[in-house]
């Protein structure tokens, strides 16, 4: 897995899986979650708050996470699968 080692893309990276928790938590869905982590890293991307590197390691990082099965970004006993496949 990407490593993140700039402080900054550290707390982004912390932000959004904090953000996704809480969206699969009130009920969306694998692509839900995968829209909105697309808005934040695009947003992020236009703001240029990263340098090109961090950020291409953050966006491959996010990509594996939603992806992950093991993420742990379901809650317990949530019914909705945790892979969706990339259309």
């Amino acid at each position: 897995m990407t490593a993140l080692h700039d402080p900054d893309a550290i707390r982004h990276f912390q932000a959004l899986c904090d953000a996704c928790h809480d969206l699969a938590a009130r009920g969306c869905h694998p692509p839900d979650l995968r829209l909105y982590a697309d808005g934040y890293l695009h947003c992020l991307r236009r703001s240029q708050q990263l340098h090109p590197i961090p950020q291409q390691r953050l966006e491959e990082l996010i990509d594996r996470w939603i992806m992950d099965p093991s993420s742990a970004i379901w809650p317990q006993n949530h019914d909705h699968p945790l892979y969706c496949p990339t259309p």
